[in-house]
């Protein structure tokens, strides 16, 4: 070997020629070979290779850590960060759909051509929605391993997505809702409840599922939201997936709601019969939010109603509330969404009564 060029005569006769890809994720140097029947042949080819991997860390950064050994890495970072579901979800979509594709290039490699062909695939596959929401959990590992010092910048940051077609849901007609509620209201066992808590009150079914008697105060007539009950992906698990009971996901979230007559004389005819904490349990456990669907279902085909699914009932408590002129954020905080935009953005269809009215009054004035 001559001193620097790292080439040594190995005891099988060849050549071989060792040079820096950068740093592995502890910080030691990660080295790449190349081989050769000659000294000559080895320190040929090693030049090129030094060039590149040397202009390669000083543009993109020094990290030769994989894709896959960042992710793990940066798991641990964000545990302490993100509620459970939120983590499970991360995991989920990378792994089933981010690992295959790109887990073992290593960070300094990725590049703009990495994200344009890992969006093509996964073009072949998924809804547009479904590859911004994955390629924003990229991005945020990305944007770590940048402001951690491994990567000069994120490769995927300059990536045009297509757009996601927003998809209308449908909130139940009047005469609709009315079937729906009178064949709720008659169920056995409370089991109509939490369609009617939904349509009374534009609650989730995790947050349903997740409700104490604790949570309701008959005395004011309220409601303290301040948890969810959801199914999840597992997690380092040997199940597929798994219950949590979690603190509502945001600050809006937490909320308080009003509850009307007839759902409070429901609920107070509920609790009698009713054992444990939960208000809607099975064996001392809050019920399970698909059982709730199950019996949801059963009440939609009573009412002879197809293709209706839970959070429909939400969405038609708040088309209602619209509908009958109530101030934008009034109901926004009753449906705990983050802003009210959000609430503009999610139930314009429902407010087209208001735009029409606004342009009569305009022609009026004008005229």
């Amino acid at each position: 070997m001559r001193k620097g060029e790292n080439i040594y005569l190995r005891k099988d006769g060849r050549w071989e020629g060792r040079y820096p890809k950068g740093r592995k994720l502890n910080g030691k140097i990660k080295y790449g070979y190349v081989y050769g029947k000659s000294y000559g042949e080895v320190k040929q080819a090693l030049y090129p290779l030094r060039i590149r991997y040397h202009s390669l860390q000083q543009i993109q950064g020094i990290s030769a850590g994989t894709f896959g050994e960042w992710t793990a890495e940066w798991f641990n970072e964000v545990r302490e960060e993100v509620k459970p579901s939120t983590l499970s979800s991360y995991y989920y979509k990378l792994t089933k759909y981010i690992f295959p594709l790109i887990r073992d290039i290593p960070l300094n490699e990725l590049t703009l051509e990495s994200g344009k062909c890992l969006l093509k695939e996964l073009q072949k596959q998924l809804a547009n929605s479904t590859i911004q929401v994955i390629f924003r959990i990229v991005n945020k590992c990305l944007n770590r391993a940048k402001k951690s010092g491994k990567i000069t910048t994120n490769p995927f940051s300059e990536l045009k997505l297509p757009k996601a077609k927003q998809k209308k849901v449908r909130a139940l007609t009047l005469s609709e809702q009315k079937r729906v509620m009178k064949i709720a209201a008659k169920e056995k066992k409370g089991r109509g409840i939490p369609a009617l808590l939904a349509l009374y009150s534009g609650l989730r079914i995790g947050e349903i599922a997740a409700l104490k008697w604790t949570d309701i105060d008959f005395e004011t007539n309220l409601i303290s939201v301040h948890q969810t009950y959801q199914r999840i992906p597992a997690s380092h698990s040997l199940k597929k997936t798994q219950l949590i009971l979690a603190d509502s996901k945001t600050e809006a979230s937490v909320r308080v709601i009003p509850i009307s007559q007839t759902l409070r004389k429901l609920l107070l005819k509920h609790r009698k019969e009713s054992k444990g904490s939960f208000v809607f349990s099975t064996n001392g456990q809050p019920c399970e939010p698909r059982l709730l669907t199950y019996h949801f279902h059963r009440i939609r085909l009573k009412a002879g109603l197809i293709q209706i699914h839970f959070h429909q009932l939400r969405h038609t408590f708040a088309t209602r509330c619209l509908e009958a002129k109530k101030d934008i954020s009034s109901v926004s905080a009753l449906l705990g969404h983050a802003s009210t935009q959000m609430t503009l953005d999610t139930y314009v269809d429902a407010m087209l009564e208001q735009r029409v009215q606004v342009i009569h009054e305009l022609d009026g004035l004008i005229s």
